[in-house]
């Protein structure tokens, strides 16, 4: 029997899900100019499946429309269905933006970056998870013997990624059970987040073909180390592509502007930690001392600060001004690519839009600092459950804007009705429901 191969045409939603629909990819053509159907209520669909209470109820209709740019298609041989999909925009059946659709977020803050300050970003998906295609052992952190024991999925994953147009970086045993990390490199605006999506769904189609599961849960169960993901990030000047976040007058290298934008994500951290860290279980990872961010702080060299001052390498002729990145640390898979990147950017475009002055580096650990040490650094403890996150985002009418009223109530319903599913059950049980639904 010949087989027909079938395109998926997919949002990365509210949940941080890929949906969609597939068609013939024979009908490829026709699909990238009307795209395919698509329902409000779709977005209220959870990670674990019942629908939030849905505004639009059974009632309404949209369209998918997909950008050809994203296609990725991996040929797995003739034993295995290819993996193909495009990921797309949901618009109004006008053709007008829809205004709860994610993409189309992190999009309007983009173009509101570029607007109104000249900047473009570039950015990096830095993504831990679990591979089950091994046996959990002591003693395993950054070892050979993990590596070894992966057997084909890194050379497998390798290869698919650049089957879709993506460069891995690097691709390393961690120091979780069973966990690993991949880097992919960096992209300017709307494709980092896109190759953040396509390299979860590459990750989990690799692990499928060969008889496992990648899970990019927040965390494997409350005494594990947790799976973050680490968005790297730099400011480019839009005319001319020249990176400006360095100025050698300041004692960590920051420029005026790439402080400003800084200052602005820390002053707004915990208004959109339950967008970055979007599930009940991210916030048993958020604690001190687990070497993810518990607080608003901005770290050198630090992997517990809220945002890091990446190192840059010194060697003669290299050229820092190029080299100088920034790293934001509260955020897990549990959140869309484009909410959690969004949510970043829309908290650095407050502090450009505002002018705020650089924030000082917090030298040690913010909890071993004094009450009034941590006021006087404008230091914050992160929210410490997901209730309390979608609390402050509520409160939060500074980023109400770049949000939009639609996304923010649609947002809210959803993580809360999540969150009242998972308040029945143990921490135990949460981690284990996460575990199977990323």
């Amino acid at each position: 029997m010949k087989r027909e191969e079938i395109v998926m045409l997919c949002t990365s939603d509210l949940s941080g899900q890929v949906r969609g629909k597939g068609f013939p990819a024979s009908d490829l053509k026709e699909r990238l100019v009307k795209g395919i159907g698509w329902t409000p209520t779709n977005s209220m669909i959870t990670a674990h499946g019942p629908i939030a209470p849905s505004p639009w109820g059974p009632f309404g209709d949209l369209v998918l429309v997909p950008d050809a740019a994203t296609q990725v298609r991996v040929d797995f041989g003739a034993d295995h269905a290819a993996e193909n999909f495009i990921l797309g925009d949901i618009c109004c059946l006008d053709g007008s933006p829809w205004p709860v659709c994610p993409r189309g977020f992190l999009k309007r803050v983009l173009q509101a970056i570029e607007d109104r300050h000249r900047l473009r970003v570039k950015a990096a998906f830095e993504h831990e998870f679990m591979y089950d295609g091994v046996s959990e052992r002591p003693n395993a952190s950054y070892a050979l013997d993990a590596f070894r024991r992966q057997d084909l999925f890194a050379e497998t994953f390798l290869g698919a990624l650049k089957q879709a147009g993506l460069t891995l970086d690097t691709f390393m045993p961690e120091y979780g059970p069973m966990q690993y990390e991949v880097t992919v490199g960096p992209a300017i605006g709307i494709k980092a987040a896109d190759h953040a999506v396509a390299v979860r769904e590459i990750a989990r189609g690799v692990a499928t073909r060969l008889g496992h599961r990648a899970s990019f849960t927040p965390i494997l169960r409350p005494d594990a180390v947790g799976n973050g993901v680490h968005v790297h990030f730099s400011l480019l000047d839009a005319p001319s592509g020249a990176p400006v976040n360095h100025d050698l007058a300041h004692a960590y290298g920051l420029s005026r502007r790439a402080g400003a934008f800084i200052s602005g994500i820390l002053r707004k951290l915990s208004a959109i930690t339950a967008v970055t860290a979007a599930s009940t279980v991210s916030y048993l990872r958020l604690t001190p001392n687990r070497w993810s961010a518990a607080y608003n702080n901005l770290g050198y060299r630090d992997r517990e600060a809220g945002v890091r001052i990446c190192p840059v390498f010194e060697t003669a002729g290299t050229d820092i001004g190029k080299q100088l990145h920034f790293e934001f640390r509260a955020a897990d898979a549990a959140a869309s690519p484009y909410l959690l990147l969004g949510a970043i950017l829309a908290a650095g475009l407050y502090g450009l839009d505002h002018d705020l002055p650089v924030a000082e580096v917090c030298h040690g650990a913010p909890q071993d600092l004094s009450d009034d040490e941590r006021c006087k650094l404008g230091i914050e403890r992160l929210p410490q459950s997901l209730p309390e996150a979608l609390d402050r985002f509520e409160a939060d009418t500074d980023l109400a804007d770049l949000f939009g009223a639609d996304l923010k109530s649609a947002y809210l319903a959803h993580k809360r009705f999540e969150a009242e599913m998972m308040g029945t059950l143990t921490a135990e049980e949460q981690c284990e429901r996460y575990r199977l639904a990323y």
